[in-house]
């Protein structure tokens, strides 16, 4: 679906998600995380960048397992410390994966994602038309119900600088695994909390598309 026309359907209260492609299950468990390896930290930098065409071909469980962790996953097991910050450890930002198949939220303790919603929400992740068939879309919420101690007026300051840093995660994991991804703010973003069913206390912050890149095939 191209911008002019998710852009109308947002206008109208018209841009839903797709049926779900393939049976979701209810939980997923991802393998174990591959933590050593990868590029060294000033190559992934020197190669991090934003790229828009994505081979429609899913990831591989591991390599999304990989990235997850590298987004939001767990470093410090004696403290439960994450691989991104958190102000005052309120661990406020979910990661939920739209994939064709359902809609995800992964679960750091276990290393797991939990079903959402059984329907295709990639096309209501932003208004560029790539995000429709790209094989995953991440999804950055925050849920302030677990910001108590922050000061209101700053809630939401905390947990954009909480989900840039995830999404700066995976922008070097998918510098070092050969993957495109591009970090995305230009969204609907009640047609998207309303796709994905969140309360009053959550709020959509970024999406972030992530893929092979498109290769373009030659005579």
């Amino acid at each position: 679906m191209n911008t002019l026309t998710k852009m109308a359907l947002g206008l109208i209260g018209q841009l839903k998600p797709q049926p779900a492609d393939g049976d979701a299950a209810s939980t997923t468990y991802l393998p174990a995380a591959n933590t050593t390896g990868g590029l060294p930290l000033m190559q992934a930098l020197a190669q991090r960048q934003s790229q828009r065409e994505f081979d429609p071909a899913p990831l591989p469980l591991q390599m999304l397992s990989d990235l997850l962790w590298a987004a939001a996953g767990i470093n410090r097991s004696e403290l439960a410390g994450r691989t991104a910050p958190s102000a005052m450890n309120a661990q406020e930002v979910d990661v939920y994966v739209a994939l064709p198949e359902g809609l995800y939220r992964y679960a750091a303790p276990t290393q797991t994602l939990h079903l959402v919603r059984a329907t295709d929400v990639r096309r209501v992740t932003g208004y560029q038309d790539f995000v429709d068939t790209a094989p995953l879309d991440l999804v950055l919420v925050a849920d302030h119900a677990r910001m108590k101690l922050v000061p209101a007026a700053q809630r939401e300051a905390f947990a954009f600088a909480a989900a840039g840093a995830m999404a700066q995660n995976v922008y070097l994991y998918c510098a070092s695994a050969g993957l495109a991804t591009v970090i995305r703010a230009w969204l609907d973003r009640d047609a998207l909390a309303q796709a994905m069913g969140l309360n009053n206390d959550q709020q959509v912050l970024l999406s972030q598309t992530v893929g092979r890149p498109k290769t373009v095939a030659t005579a």
